[in-house]
């Protein structure tokens, strides 16, 4: 009997040498692996061997748009993951936009990222798209239309959504009449978010229209509003840079409304942080770019989609002078 219980240790400590080095070898692979993605990451090359596949992507931004910049950084850094040939081009014009959208067709791109801030300027040459087999995913705009047009999916966040968050914020901050600036006229998100602000507002909420592209004017009309009416106690803008003109506004006009605004960068961060602004609506620009190119990776290599029909949503999220401090460093480099 002692033999064979012998022999049974014996045995063992064989089977526990071949199965530690087994393991031993899975885990060198494993971490040869990782240390091996990581240090193409950090060298900027692919971490994949994928075919290097063209993606276009084509927005409604127009010049030095801070949002549009994180979501372009976003996007590039997923294409230098996924080996993509990454093009990127705008126009504010909506026409425009069409017309770089047809050019990444004739080009015959193998996948396709557009915004849909004026859909119907966008629908016909997003069909063409679709109908020359160029996968589209939409960003940022037109989630209600992205289905309809044929794309994969939407990333971004729901415009009315986001908007209802900013009522019920509002609410809680006990303001009682609201401004909601406006700075692009025809964007169907822009609309969409002042009306959902509206919707679940219990006070009193008017749009003002202002030239996006001229920040002189956007300061004179917010401030010529806020001299006109000292009852407002907030004003809402619907982008980062507009903010900082909002504040302007509200110093030379001697006006106490508390200024808040969708989205997020380094100016927003240090105004949450000095209190010259009230809140921010983060969606996560970043997230949309980065999703965008990783989602086309996706699906040329393994036809995956995701959202099931629905949109992938990346906000809204409200950030305050509590969250500020652990987003400065993301906002200082650009990517948050």
């Amino acid at each position: 009997m002692a033999r064979v219980r012998t022999g049974v240790r014996a045995m063992g400590a064989v089977l526990a040498v071949v199965l530690g080095a087994s393991l031993t070898g899975c885990s060198s692979t494993g971490g040869k692996r990782a240390e091996e993605r990581a240090a193409a990451a950090a060298e900027g090359r692919a971490a994949v061997n994928t075919p290097r596949w063209t993606f276009a992507m084509v927005t409604h931004s127009g010049d030095g748009d801070t949002f549009w910049d994180i979501v372009q950084k976003g996007a590039e850094q997923a294409a230098l993951k996924d080996n993509i040939n990454f093009l990127y081009s705008h126009n504010d014009e909506a026409n425009q936009q069409a017309q770089l959208v047809q050019t990444a067709i004739d080009k015959k791109v193998d996948g396709l990222i557009v915004s849909l801030a004026k859909p119907d300027a966008m629908k016909a040459v997003v069909a063409k798209a679709v109908e020359a087999g160029i996968p589209v995913v939409t960003v940022n705009s037109g989630s209600a239309e992205s289905k309809e047009f044929g794309a994969l999916t939407h990333i971004g966040q729901d415009e009315s959504i986001a908007g209802e968050a900013v009522g019920d914020e509002l609410n809680s901050r006990d303001r009682k009449k609201a401004l909601c600036v406006l700075h692009e006229q025809g964007n169907v998100g822009h609309e969409q978010r002042c009306a959902g602000a509206k919707k679940t507002f219990d006070g009193t909420m008017q749009n003002l229209y202002v030239d996006g592209t001229n920040m002189p004017d956007v300061t004179a009309s917010i401030e010529a509003k806020l001299q006109s009416d000292k009852s407002i106690d907030a004003v809402v803008t619907l982008g980062a840079p507009f903010a900082d003109a909002a504040v302007q506004a509200k110093q030379t006009a001697g006006s106490k409304a508390e200024i808040d605004t969708f989205d997020l960068n380094a100016k927003v961060v240090t105004g949450l942080q000095s209190d010259k602004l009230g809140f921010a609506v983060d969606q996560q620009p970043y997230l949309q770019g980065y999703e965008a190119v990783d989602l086309l990776w996706l699906y040329r290599y393994n036809r995956n989609v995701l959202g099931g029909g629905l949109p992938v949503l990346t906000g809204p999220q409200i950030i305050t002078k509590d969250d500020a401090d652990a987003l400065a460093d993301y906002t200082k480099r650009g990517t948050r």
